[in-house]
């Protein structure tokens, strides 16, 4: 059964034919496939039947295994999103846990984005992103059901996208309760920086640098 109604497939269709250069979804589940593993695979790969632009690859997840180490992939299900190519180009754009209700729309922003290698930012913000020279790993925690974790979710691709020193995590809640309990997620959206830092709500660009800066210092 398909996941993707008519409606949706018709109106990604016409999305997808402005996609500029080509874009992969790289999936990470296991043959004996995980809570929602199963689906995410399946959306994925429904995704990339609408365009010849968009593609997919499964990869069965081994902790220890040369392509999870390669995208830093440590938990499943998970998708990478890359720039296709002869040598992909990933931008540290991450989402674990099926992108599902809300989040569905991220993927589909991410793709755009992916293919366009524009973020969106304006001028002052991908000056800003582009002086950040250590290491962010953001972790922004949602769920399906929330209409602000979006804007947090992409905000953090943005970033991602901008700077190869950030890498940007969409980390669904329910599937993942030990990260939940490990960062303290009572509310959503929650966006963890460097472990020790957060930010609660769908913050703006500026804030969201300022937190950055604070745990860089």
């Amino acid at each position: 059964m398909s996941l993707l109604s008519e409606k949706d497939r018709n109106y990604l269709k016409n999305e997808f034919k402005k996609l500029d250069r080509s874009v992969k979804l790289i999936v990470f589940t296991q043959e004996n496939e995980c809570q929602y593993c199963r689906e995410t695979r399946q959306l994925s790969e429904e995704l990339a039947q609408l365009s010849p632009k968009i593609g997919t690859e499964i990869v069965t997840f081994a902790p220890e295994g040369e392509v999870a180490k390669q995208y830093g992939i440590d938990k499943i299900p998970a998708i990478v999103l890359v720039e296709d190519g002869p040598q992909p180009l990933d931008y540290g754009i991450r989402f674990y846990g099926i992108p599902s209700g809300y989040e569905f729309g991220t993927l589909v922003e991410g793709i755009q984005m992916v293919s366009a290698v524009d973020s969106g930012f304006p001028s002052e913000i991908k000056h800003k992103v582009a002086q950040i020279d250590k290491p962010v790993h953001m972790q922004v925690f949602i769920t399906p059901t929330c209409p602000y974790c979006p804007q947090a979710v992409h905000l953090a691709h943005q970033m991602a996208m901008e700077n190869p020193n950030v890498r940007a995590d969409m980390v669904e809640a329910i599937e993942f309760p030990h990260l939940s309990n490990k960062y303290h997620v009572m509310g959503v959206p929650r966006t963890v920086i460097n472990e020790k830092y957060h930010l609660e709500g769908a913050a703006p660009g500026a804030m969201v640098l300022n937190k950055i800066a604070e745990a860089l210092a």
